[in-house]
């Protein structure tokens, strides 16, 4: 199973232009179930609708319940803003949870969930975008208490692992991302980890999503640092799940256009009939 995460930079800049960038990149690496964030609705028009139509995909996604503070930095009221869900096969189940904010900082960030259907097991399939103030690692470590606890609710009655995607806007070694993960610290949910794919990286390739090399970053001066993530629970029987290679994409323009201001992870998981390597 080959999965991908992207946070598509909702409706800023050439967007026009951008969405078609999106759909080459992922034509081209054909990502069997995606998630994604900062995706737009308009006018009756979904962006996550819209690629899942060119791509031939079953798709879900939920609506931010708080976007003015998006929509004032769009200066458009009328755009809505959320997070989706594409897969190749059918998505049996959907749910989403909302995330904790600070009270005066909440601009309605949320985890949704879809069991797909996939030919041999049912995969609990997880998207989510975490506050992004730089000051904010106290309330992502409770977004991520939630984030662990729903998925690990809707995780049940599979041998698939959860994969659970995102942009977490937190570096590796943050505490965020380490609880999460709950096998450098304390875990979110007692019991419960779940594995940065990443860590199955070759440690000399390029790894950093929100790279100052595409110039939507670099106006902001910013260190280049890897900030979105698939994490995934222990392997399944057989290991089942297992993440066999990763690497970023949607890091070059298409046609002069850069698709986001980040690139996107994908990586590619050991389904039940492949034999995982001697140690």
């Amino acid at each position: 199973m080959r999965v991908l995460t992207w946070n598509l930079w909702w409706r800023f800049g050439p967007w026009e232009e951008r969405r078609k960038a999106i759909l080459a990149v992922l034509g081209d690496v054909q990502p069997d179930v995606i998630g994604l964030q900062e995706v737009w609705d308009c006018g009756g028009e979904n962006l996550a609708g819209w690629l899942a139509a060119q791509l031939g995909m079953h798709w879900t996604w939920a609506s931010s319940r708080a976007p003015q503070r998006w929509q004032r930095r769009l200066g458009d009221a009328t755009v809505d803003i959320g997070n989706a869900i594409l897969s190749r096969w059918p998505i049996a189940e959907h749910d989403v949870a909302q995330l904790p904010a600070r009270p005066d900082d909440d601009d309605g960030r949320l985890a949704l969930y879809a069991r797909i259907d996939a030919p041999t097991h049912q995969v609990p399939f997880f998207t989510t975008h975490l506050t992004s103030a730089i000051d904010a690692s106290a309330i992502r470590c409770q977004q991520v208490k939630t984030l662990a606890e729903f998925a690990t609710v809707h995780s049940r009655g599979t041998d698939h692992p959860p994969i659970v995607t995102g942009d977490f806007n937190a570096w590796p070694d943050s505490d965020e991302v380490r609880q999460f993960g709950g096998y450098k610290t304390a875990p979110a949910v007692p019991g419960h980890v779940f594995l940065d794919a990443w860590e199955y990286a070759d440690p000399a390739q390029p790894s950093a999503t929100w790279n100052a090399a595409n110039p939507h970053v670099a106006a902001g001066f910013e260190p280049s640092v890897r900030i979105d993530y698939i994490h995934i629970g222990p392997p399944g029987p057989e290991g089942l799940g297992s993440v066999t290679s990763v690497r970023r994409v949607g890091d070059d323009p298409v046609n002069g256009v850069w698709p986001s201001d980040h690139a996107a992870v994908l990586a590619d998981l050991r389904g039940p009939s492949e034999q995982h390597p001697l140690p």
